[in-house]
C-alpha cells in the first residue's frame, strides 16, 4: 500500500517528475518623468490661475470705488448712506376699518333640514345569539347602548346587533368613533329600517 500524502491537494502522478515553475519578478521600472513633468506644468498652470484672479476682486472694488467717487463729485449735495440702513417703513392707508366701523353683515342661511330617514349603526351579524350577547356587552363596556335583533334571511336566522336610530349621521359618526377607540371595528351607518 502506498502512503497517501492528505495535505497535498495535487499529489504528483506516477511516472511523471514534479516541474515547479518559478515566477520571474518584474523589472525594475524607471522613474516616471513624463507624468512628473504633466504634474509640474498642471500645478504651475493652476497657481498661475489663482494669482490672476487675486487681484480682479481689488480691481472690481477700485473701479466701482472711483465711479461712486465720480457720481458723488457730480452731485455734491447727497450725503453717503449706510449701506446697512433699512428703508422706511411704508405709511398703512387701510380704510375698510373706518368703513366696517358701524355695519351689520347678513348672511343667508339655508333651513336645516332633517333626514326623512333616521340613521341606524350595525356593529355584527351572527348565527348565535350568544356571540350577538358578547358583542352587545363589549359596546355596553363603552358606554353605548346596544339591541340585538333576530331577523330572517334567505339561508336562515340572523342576529344582528344595532345601535340607534340616530336623527343626524353625525351622532352616529360619534359613536362610532368611540367604539373605535375602544377597539370594536367595522361597524356601518345607514339608513333606518323600521321593524
Amino acid at each position: 500500500m502506498t502512503n497517501r500524502d492528505y495535505a497535498n491537494r495535487n499529489p504528483a502522478r506516477k511516472g511523471k517528475a514534479k516541474t515547479t515553475r518559478r515566477k520571474q519578478a518584474p523589472a525594475p521600472k524607471g522613474f516616471p518623468l513624463v507624468l512628473l513633468l504633466v504634474t509640474l506644468t498642471l500645478l504651475g498652470g493652476f497657481g498661475y490661475f489663482l494669482w490672476s484672479i487675486n487681484n480682479s476682486a481689488d480691481d472690481t472694488e477700485q473701479t466701482e470705488a472711483s465711479k461712486v467717487e465720480q457720481t458723488d463729485k457730480s452731485v455734491k449735495s447727497k450725503p453717503k448712506k449706510d449701506p446697512n440702513a433699512l428703508p422706511p417703513a411704508p405709511k398703512e392707508e387701510w380704510t375698510y376699518q373706518h368703513e366696517l366701523e358701524n355695519k351689520k353683515v347678513e348672511i343667508d342661511l339655508p333651513e336645516e333640514v332633517k333626514p326623512t330617514r333616521p340613521y341606524q349603526m350595525q356593529c355584527g351579524s351572527f348565527r348565535k345569539e350568544s356571540q350577538a350577547n358578547e358583542m352587545k356587552a363589549v359596546i355596553a363596556f363603552q358606554g353605548l347602548e346596544a339591541q340585538v335583533r333576530k331577523v330572517k334571511g334567505t339561508s336562515g336566522y340572523w342576529y344582528k346587533v344595532v345601535l340607534g336610530p340616530y336623527e343626524r349621521k353625525r351622532a352616529a359618526e360619534k359613536h362610532r368613533h368611540t367604539l373605535q377607540r375602544g377597539g370594536l371595528n367595522g361597524c356601518l351607518i345607514w339608513f333606518w329600517e323600521g321593524s
